[in-house]
């Protein structure tokens, strides 16, 4: 499961020029939680062209024995709305085929995002799971809506409590100096994934 990430950003990437991606394991910690035994591993990803380093990206990626004895809802509310009053606001609500053809675009093969038996039967979920990254860019999209004019310096996220499918979700931020606090919300969590921006 992604966990959460970072991503500094030097200079833009240029489009259309040979760009080289140099990618590397980082740290390899096992943690014993509340759902059993848990792999937390980093990747760390630089891009570089022209021999300058543009951006370096890490992921934090958790594996985990077994099945999911998290604590999740019994059901799925379609209906209910995020309650905030946060200056910016993106909402989604993320239906299977977004979620599957999301899967395909960034090849991510894993079951729990697009078939609905597996992931209630095998993992213990209440319905597919919204993919972290994707929340990751909702936030980012955020910034991008409502700060157009300033270039991104650096992102951190954290990814908290699972978001399901049909759930009615929420990006929300708000701008502080050179930076934005973001976060995503449905009426059942304030902060199911957090993030920060830098501005250059």
């Amino acid at each position: 499961m992604w966990a959460g990430g970072r991503c500094e950003i030097t200079e833009p990437l240029r489009l259309g020029e040979p760009a080289e991606r140099i990618s590397s394991l980082g740290t390899v910690t096992a943690k014993q939680g509340r759902t059993g035994e848990m792999l937390f591993v980093t990747e760390r990803r630089e891009f570089r062209q022209h021999g300058r380093t543009c951006l370096v990206e890490e992921q934090d990626i958790v594996y985990r024995s077994g099945r999911s004895a998290g604590e999740h809802p019994a059901g799925i509310d379609e209906s209910a709305f995020p309650d905030t009053d946060a200056p910016w606001q993106l909402p989604l609500r993320a239906d299977p085929a977004l979620l599957f053809r999301f899967s395909a675009l960034t090849a991510n093969a894993h079951r729990i995002h697009y078939d609905s038996p597996y992931c209630q039967g095998e993992e213990g979920y209440p319905g597919l799971v919204v993919h972290g990254p994707l929340l990751a860019l909702l936030m980012l999209e955020l910034a991008r809506r409502h700060a157009p004019q300033r270039r991104l310096r650096s992102l951190s996220y954290r990814l908290r409590r699972p978001v399901f499918a049909g759930e009615r979700l929420l990006a929300c931020g708000t701008r502080v100096d050179d930076r934005a606090e973001l976060r995503i919300a449905t009426h059942r969590e304030e902060r199911h994934a957090t993030a920060e921006v830098t501005f250059a």
